[in-house]
């Protein structure tokens, strides 16, 4: 099985497209009547520097992955069996999939990007090497709540978004939690509330748009999983605050069967992630097969430890504390202590445990995993 996906912000650089523009001619001229300028002279030469800006590089960045998607589909004729976007990249796997016309696509697009860039100022940072549960509890510790997480990209990368003085509130936390903090170049908190008035207008701009039925599934970026036609309009809507569940959407469709996956757009930044993706998930399948269960391979980083805790043991598993007998339950997920320490809370316990004091029932991590 295959699977094409699509890229968003963040891939584009000038020079894409320089081939595709000779090869489709005519769709570079759609492209130009939508937008009231030149695409090719947007990508190719940044003639007004305006590649960088959202309202330009949404437009430039659909418009090239369409056309790569277009020719490889001229030298690889066999249908795909799933599309994927990432964010903005959810428009060219729609497209792919047959929701919408290249035309009508570039037009959200072009709308998407002018809402967005008018959105109220924030910021967004690169969080690598802390797992979710780990930064979603220290934020709440820290009353960092007004901080939203915007993409979970893969198990050791997600990005937040918020406020600009309350994102760079967060880098000595994270740093603290053994993670690394790199600020991105962004003009707004895309992927959080913040981006509420935007996606009101957004909302009122869609109805005017009809969508076909999809004659490949797509997989969405809200749900991690295929969309339903009839609620394309609904998901497009909601993403513009939600988060974008990359690690999801792919895990999903790796247990659909044996898959290769396809990147077509500038760069191969969704390849890399997949990759990491892919690893993980190995690691999990490793895990679950042992009988057994010990409680944390310890050639593993303490950050890996957790994450792979989290994925296999829910809370409710019965553990075994070493040298004792009896069984106790974990009342909270592992999480990363003092940036070092892999470490749970058991009922019946004030304290916390290092998760090589344990030992998981593997009979009852399952039935736990179950209910």
């Amino acid at each position: 099985m295959k699977t094409y996906i699509f890229p968003g912000q963040g891939s584009h650089y000038v020079g894409m497209g320089k081939k595709l523009f000779k090869q489709f001619p005519h769709m570079v001229e759609q492209a130009n009547e939508v937008l009231g300028y030149s695409i090719r002279d947007l990508c190719l030469n940044d003639s007004c520097k305006q590649l960088n800006q959202t309202q330009f590089t949404q437009p430039a960045l659909y418009t090239v992955s369409v056309l790569a998607y277009l020719q490889h589909q001229q030298d690889n004729p066999t249908p795909a069996d799933f599309f994927a976007g990432h964010s903005l990249g959810e428009y060219c796997a729609l497209f792919a999939g047959g929701a919408f016309s290249f035309e009508a696509g570039l037009k959200l697009v072009k709308k998407r990007g002018e809402l967005m860039s008018q959105a109220a100022s924030g910021a967004m940072a690169a969080v690598l090497n802390v797992e979710e549960v780990t930064l979603r509890s220290n934020l709440h510790e820290n009353q960092l709540t007004s901080v939203d997480i915007a993409n979970l990209n893969a198990p050791d990368q997600i990005v937040i978004s918020g406020p600009t003085a309350d994102i760079q509130r967060c880098q000595p936390m994270i740093e603290q939690l053994g993670g690394r903090f790199i600020k991105l170049n962004t003009s707004g908190a895309f992927h959080s509330r913040y981006m509420a008035p935007a996606q009101q207008e957004f909302a009122r701009y869609i109805q005017a748009f009809n969508f076909s039925a999809l004659h490949t599934p797509v997989i969405a970026n809200v749900t991690a999983q295929p969309m339903a036609s009839h609620d394309i309009a609904k998901l497009l809507i909601a993403q513009i605050t939600q988060p974008v569940k990359w690690t999801q959407s792919i895990e999903f469709l790796l247990t659909q069967g044996e898959m290769t996956f396809t990147e077509l757009g500038p760069k191969k930044v969704l390849t890399k992630l997949i990759q990491s993706i892919q690893t993980n998930v190995a690691l999990v399948t490793q895990h679950k097969s042992v009988t057994p269960v010990s409680a944390t391979d310890k050639t593993l980083t303490p950050q890996q430890q957790v994450t792979h805790w989290n994925r296999i043991y829910p809370i409710g598993t019965e553990v075994k504390i070493n040298g004792k007998s009896d069984l106790y339950t974990t009342r909270t997920n592992a999480s990363l202590l003092f940036g070092h320490r892999p470490a749970i809370y058991l009922h019946g316990f004030h304290g916390y445990f290092h998760l090589h004091e344990l030992s998981a029932m593997p009979q009852t991590a399952h039935a736990a995993k179950s209910a």
